[in-house]
Formats: C-alpha cells, sequence, structure tokens
C-alpha cells in the first residue's frame, strides 16, 4: 500500500496509543534503564531485520553522507531520550513523567521555526498553551518540588527536548528515505549507542525475569514499532510540531493505564488535565488541518492555471 493512500492523522493516533504503553511496561520491569532501552531497541532490530534484508538494504547504497549522518545523531537522541525517560520513572510518577517528556511543542515550536522556517497561527499557539496547560494539570497533584522526585522531573524535560531532536533530524531524512530503511538505520545505531552506555556503567545483560523480557518485547513490539515507528512513517507527511502536539495525549492514556494497572491513584486534576490535552489537541489538530487543505487547494489552483 502507498503511503500517501494512507490518512496521516489516523496512523499518528494509533502510534500515540501504542505510546502509552511504554511508561507503564517501563515503570513494572525490573531491569535498570539502560538495559531496558537496550533491550527494546534490540528486539526492535530483530524483528525488522529479515524485511529490510529482503525488501530494503539496496536502498544504503543511495544514501547521503548527510543523511547518514542525521541518521546516526537521531539514534544517539533516541538512546538518551530512553536513557533518562526510564531512569525518571524510577524517582516520580507515571503521570508526572510522562507530562514533562510529551511538553515538546516547548522545543519543536522553537526548532521547526529557526531550522525549517515554519511558521504558525495564533490559534495554533493558543491550542498548543491550552494543552500544555492541561498536561501540567494531570500531574498537578504529583508533583513535588523536592529530593528525587524533582531529579525525576529534570530527567524526563531533558528526554523531551532529546526526543524532539530526534524527530527533526527524521523530518529532514523522512523526504527522501523511506520508512523501514530510516527506522531500521536510526534504531540499529540506537541500540549500538544503548549497548556502549550498558557496558560502561557496568549495568548487567542478564539474568533477569520471565516477565521482564517480555516487558522488553512488548517494548519493541508495542511502543516502538506501532509507536515511533508510525511517528517516523507521519513526519513525512506532518510536521514535527504537530506529531508533538498529538502525543500530548500520551499522558492521558498514561495516567489511565496506571490507574488500572499499578493502582496509582487518578485524581481530579488528572481527569481535568485529560479533557484539556484533548480539547487543545483537537484545535491545533483542525487548524493544521484546515492549513495544509488551503495549501493543497492553492497548489492545484497554481497547477490549473499553468496549463491553460
Amino acid at each position: 500500500m502507498s503511503e500517501a493512500k494512507v490518512n496521516p492523522y489516523l496512523i499518528l493516533a494509533i502510534g500515540v496509543i501504542s505510546v502509552s504503553t511504554s511508561a507503564i511496561l517501563v515503570k513494572v520491569a525490573s531491569a535498570p534503564a539502560g538495559v531496558i532501552a537496550f533491550y527494546r531497541l534490540f528486539f526492535t532490530v530483530l524483528f525488522m531485520l529479515p524485511i529490510f534484508l529482503i525488501k530494503y538494504v539496496h536502498e544504503l547504497r543511495h544514501i547521503t553522507k548527510k543523511d547518514w549522518l542525521f541518521c546516526m545523531i537521531s539514534g544517539v537522541f533516541l538512546a538518551f531520550h530512553f536513557i533518562l525517560w526510564f531512569e525518571s520513572l524510577n524517582y516520580t510518577s507515571v503521570a508526572s513523567s510522562t507530562v514533562l517528556v510529551t511538553l515538546q511543542p516547548l522545543f519543536a515550536f522553537v526548532g521547526t521555526y529557526i531550522f525549517f522556517k515554519e511558521k504558525f497561527s495564533w490559534k495554533a499557539i493558543i491550542s498548543a498553551v491550552i494543552a500544555i496547560a492541561g498536561c501540567i494539570i494531570i500531574s498537578w497533584g504529583d508533583f513535588m518540588i523536592s529530593g528525587s522526585a524533582l531529579y525525576g522531573d529534570m530527567l524526563a524535560l531533558i528526554a523531551c527536548a532529546l526526543v524532539t531532536g530526534y524527530l527533526m533530524f527524521g523530518q529532514s531524512v523522512r523526504q527522501r528515505v523511506s520508512l523501514i530503511t530510516y527506522t531500521f538505520l536510526v534504531y540499529a545505531n540506537s541500540a549500538a549507542v544503548l549497548f556502549i552506555y550498558v557496558i560502561t556503567v557496568q549495568e548487567p545483560l542478564y539474568p533477569y525475569p520471565a516477565s521482564d523480557w517480555l516487558y522488553f518485547v512488548l517494548l519493541a513490539l508495542v511502543a516502538t514499532l506501532l509507536g515511533h515507528t508510525l511517528f517516523n512513517w507521519s513526519v513525512k507527511f506532518l510536521s514535527t510540531s504537530t506529531i508533538s502536539m498529538a502525543i500530548l495525549f500520551e499522558p492521558v492514556g498514561a495516567a489511565v493505564l496506571a490507574y488500572y494497572l499499578l493502582q496509582e491513584s487518578l485524581v481530579w486534576t488528572q481527569v481535568l488535565g485529560g479533557f484539556i490535552v484533548i480539547g487543545g489537541l483537537s484545535i491545533f489538530l483542525l487548524d493544521e488541518r484546515s492549513i495544509r487543505k488551503k495549501q493543497l487547494q492553492s497548489q492545484l489552483i497554481k497547477m490549473n492555471s499553468s496549463k491553460r
């Protein structure tokens, strides 16, 4: 099926739902953060390897040095995003960590303006502020500005900046490189970086209980292949800022899953914040879709005029 025939907003929604499981799986695993991140990417690469070797390996000959470099940088950013975010979950709650790590519009708006000269309407900016306010409300009762919780919050915020950089480099490369080739290269490089990290800090690669191995595989299949890979698919058709806004829904899904699976309390601030996030997200996506529709109509008018 051609990429262009699939609705990118639908794909983006599936990706957001999939990554909402990530924090839960990391929280219940007993392995250190670096090990969880390594096996998540390692198993992802193993699952992708057959299809890459059969159908896409020939594309490596056509990748430019610049795209190789961007893939490597993207992989490094993704590796340390996972390390810092997974580590943050050892110090703060699922809701707080997930909220902070999804505040990507704060970084994406600045980054896409500087590097891609992307401009935003006032409606988009206001909707971003609304959604971010909703994220803060979700974890308001959860934030403790002291000790280990504050340390966990800072780790999550740095992880947020790193994943935004990962998406921005991907936005450039994905215009020229296919989804499977790009994601395979990024994930393989990220897994290599994580392996070096784990060996350097002397985190043991084994033994771990059977449940941990199940969590590693689920992180690879659901959160990565159905989550991050779909984001990488979407970034060819949607901007980094749009994807970042959609990911703001992740704290809502994570908070609900944490309530049912981890018995983490779901307080009224999280419910209220969830509705605000959805409201702000809806305004942004509708505005973005309207702008894209007008751009397409303008392009069609120019094409028809040139044919006359």
